[in-house]
Order: structure tokens, then sequence, then C-alpha cells
């Protein structure tokens, strides 16, 4: 097929097939087992994998092999296997489980119902990334469609990646034969700098999370009594805090890590081709700006750089709640990003010290640890491999890809590396500017996914002559 021959065929595949489909998974809240403890009784994971099951059965695909892995209080996983003709082995990725809800929805829009606005589709998951298995299908059904070579592929579809993928190690332990051994490892969980290339992530931030629980008193007391007298429980904190975070630049020295001078020369890339785009995505009140105007730096400081950020906090009553009394304790939920290349476990307990020795005032202070995740950085990209990724993304998007680290973590990613240490990876996604994961209004460019459909399927067709 030409190259609009392809685009048209794609087109249609995810007008026809893909966006019905997932339309109906958006409206199923499969929230992962970390926010719905009660997950296996209320079975909206079940429901999520049954549709996709019954979707990839009526598409009749001649020799696929389908297999739902399963364990007593695990979430299942889908293995999907498509025989192929070349000495070449394949593993795609993606995931059915979900954030929650998140407030702040638009008015016409909602975490469960499905909307479409032109080429956007909006609802929780559609990005992130329940259109994984649906792509992929759709790339193996154009494959068989022109009669391409075609590698071995094995799709793996989980069910608990948004809980830091905590089933998928005892599946990869068990079930070790059923994965194969690839040696390229497709994943469409992850970001884009924008819609108009196609992009790669080379690295993943680590994360420590966790909670420090300030207090200093038994029970809250009158302000007007005892202020002056009987320190702040968040003053405390505030000055633990400053431990680990320069409250005036918010640098976070501690746990720094070198940064590869690949990493750096292409975030200067992404840079330039991203400019002010890599800030003025964001969602800012009024006409605040960054922490500084360089691009580069601002796409190493959220991939490379440590950061530590506040996401909760316990002991402090609602505005309308609050009388004139210093509270008991204060407790901040941290949440700190960490370099892909540093340890998390180290880090947790380099954390943990840190926060809790010679407290201000001998205050009580403690630290529970509730999330300890390495980050992860991609091996080298093959010559051959970066040249294919290359052609792909000027043939579909007539512009050249280009590859940045993302700031969060994909915790699945570090055990796929260290199961496949001779793998090469091709991490992408459609979670491009404003799509929003996990936040508000999420949703997927449909017209970006289709040209990403064409991409995979390109790389796919080119194995045989640019690869083996």
């Amino acid at each position: 097929m030409n190259t609009s021959d392809t685009l048209s065929s794609m087109d249609m595949y995810w007008e026809e097939n893909i966006v019905p489909a997932l339309m109906k998974y958006i409206e199923i809240p499969a929230k992962s087992p970390a926010f719905d403890t009660n997950w296996e009784v209320n079975g909206f994971l079940e429901q999520a994998l049954k549709l996709v099951e019954t979707w990839v059965d009526d598409r009749k695909i001649p020799n696929l092999q389908k297999e739902v892995l399963r364990a007593e209080g695990r979430t299942p996983l889908l293995l999907l296997t498509m025989p192929g003709d070349l000495d070449y082995e394949v593993l795609m990725y993606g995931h059915l489980d979900k954030q929650p809800e998140m407030v702040g929805w638009a008015e016409d829009l909602a975490p469960w119902k499905a909307v479409r606005k032109g080429e956007k589709l909006y609802g929780r998951g559609g990005a992130d990334d329940g259109y994984a298995i649906f792509a992929s299908i759709c790339v193996i059904e154009h494959l068989l469609k022109n009669k391409d070579p075609r590698p071995h592929i094995k799709i793996a579809i989980e069910l608990s990646e948004e809980s830091g993928s905590e089933d998928l190690p005892f599946y990869f332990q068990n079930f070790s034969n059923q994965f194969g051994n690839p040696k390229l490892v497709v994943c469409l969980d992850s970001g884009a700098g924008n819609y108009e290339q196609f992009w790669s992530t080379t690295s993943l931030r680590g994360l420590v999370s966790g909670v420090l629980d300030v207090k200093i008193i038994n029970e809250g007391v009158h302000s007007g009594a005892a202020s002056g007298i009987v320190p702040s429980s968040f003053r405390i904190a505030r000055q633990i805090i400053d431990r680990i975070e320069n409250s005036h630049t918010g640098e976070v020295k501690a746990f720094e890590d070198n940064i590869p001078p690949q990493r750096v020369e292409q975030a200067k890339m992404a840079a330039e081709a991203l400019g002010e785009q890599v800030y003025k995505s964001f969602p800012w009140a009024g006409k605040p700006g960054p922490v500084t105007n360089d691009p580069g730096e601002l796409l190493l400081n959220n991939t490379w750089r440590p950061a530590l950020a506040v996401t909760g906090a316990e002991g402090l009553p609602e505005i309308a709640s609050a009388g004139n009394v210093l509270r008991p304790h204060t407790a901040l939920k941290l949440s700190l990003r960490l370099p892909p290349t540093k340890d998390a476990k180290s880090a947790a307990a380099e954390l943990k010290t840190l926060l809790e020795t010679n407290p201000p005032y001998k205050a009580v202070v403690s630290y529970q640890l509730e999330d300890a995740a390495s980050g992860w950085n991609a091996p080298e990209v093959s010559p051959k491999l970066e040249a294919l990724i290359q052609e792909a993304s000027n043939t579909y998007y007539q512009k050249p890809a280009l590859a940045r680290g993302e700031g969060g973590s994909i915790p699945f990613m570090g055990m796929l590396g260290d199961t496949f240490p001779e793998a090469q990876f091709i991490i992408t996604g459609v979670l491009g500017p404003n799509s929003n994961a996990h936040g508000p209004n999420e949703f997927i460019h449909i017209e970006y996914a289709k040209k990403l459909t064409a991409c995979i399927y390109h790389i796919m067709q080119g194995i045989e002559k640019k690869l083996l």
C-alpha cells in the first residue's frame, strides 16, 4: 500500500471499528485496584476485559491465539499471540485499568461519558491507554491484509498498571514461556510532545511517595493562648521540607544524578521543536510563568532532575470550619520524582532519614513510605531501528521523529528492561498537549492516533528489509 492508501485504510478502520469500541470502553468505570479495592466484586475491570475479548473475537483473525492469564486475588492479563513468518519476535503492551474520576470536568464532559468533538474523544482511559489494544490489532490486520512478511507478535494487556503494575511481575515470573523472547518491545502508554510527529520516550523518572506527619501537642488549643509558646506544626513541616527542597527555586539537590550527554542533546532538539509549547500547554491560572523560560532546561527539569510535590494534607480543617485553634499535627503527602537512574529504595531510605532526624523543637515526626519505584533509562536504539522510526515519521507526519524523557513513571518498563535485557524498545503514545491523563477532560487525539498506528504498521512492515 502507498502512503495515501495506508492512511485512508487506517482512517476507515479507526472510524468503523476502533472509535465505537473505544467509546464503549470509556463508559466503563474500570478503576485500577488502588482506587477500587472491591474491584473483584464490582466487576468493572472484568467488564472492560470482556469488551475487548469480544471485540477481538469478532475480528475473526486467522491463527490469532487468545489467552487470559489469571491467579487468585490478582487482576487478569490478556495475552494475544499472532504467529509470523520472520525469525523476529515483538511484544506490544497496553493496559485497560484507569485512574479515578478526578474533579473539574467541563460541564458537557464526564469521566465515564464518551464525547467526541471533532478530532478529540473525551473520557477517562481512551488515551491512557485503552486505545492500545485496538491499535495493535489494527496493525496485525493490515499486515495480514497486505500479505506483508511479519514478525511473531505478542500483545500483553494488563489491568493493574495504574496501581504500579503490581501484578505484572507475578505473570512474568510464573508464565515466562508465554511471553517469548522479544527483540523489540512496543509500548503504547506514553506521551507525545506535539501532535505533529512521532515521539519516542527515552527515559522515565522514578517515584518515592509517602506521608510526613508532624505532631507537637496532643490536642488543639486556642491560638490566642498557645501561639508564640507552642510552635505551629505546619511551620515545623515547612522547615523539615526545606531540608529537601529549596523553596525559592524548587531544586532538590540531595537526589540529583548525572544526566547522560545523549539525553541533554535530545532535550535540546525537542525544545527546538516545541519552543514555548513546553510550558504554554498547561492550564495556568492568570498570567504566571514557568520556573525558567529556557524550554531545554524545563524539559530536563521535568525528565531528569528530582522534584518534590505536596499532593495531599491532613490535620487542616476546611476553611469554613477553621476556628482560632493551634492544631495538634500536620500530615503531608509527599511525592518525590527521581532521576531515571536513581535507585528508588535507596532514595526512600535516605528521604526517611532526612525527614525524621533531629526534628525542630523535638516534635514527634514520622515518615511512612507508601511507594518506591525506580525509573528507567532506555538502552541505546540501534541505528537501523532509528532509521526505520525516522522513515515512519517522515512518511506519515512529514516531520522527523523526536525523542525525550517523560516526567512520570511507567513501572513495568523497568521490569521489561530487566526481563528482556537484549530487546530494543519503542515507547510511544498519544498523550500530547492538554490530553490531561489522570486529570479532568482527558482526551485522545484521534487523527494523531491514526497516524501513530500507521507508523507502527510501517515499522512492523520494515522489519524484514531493515532489521534482519
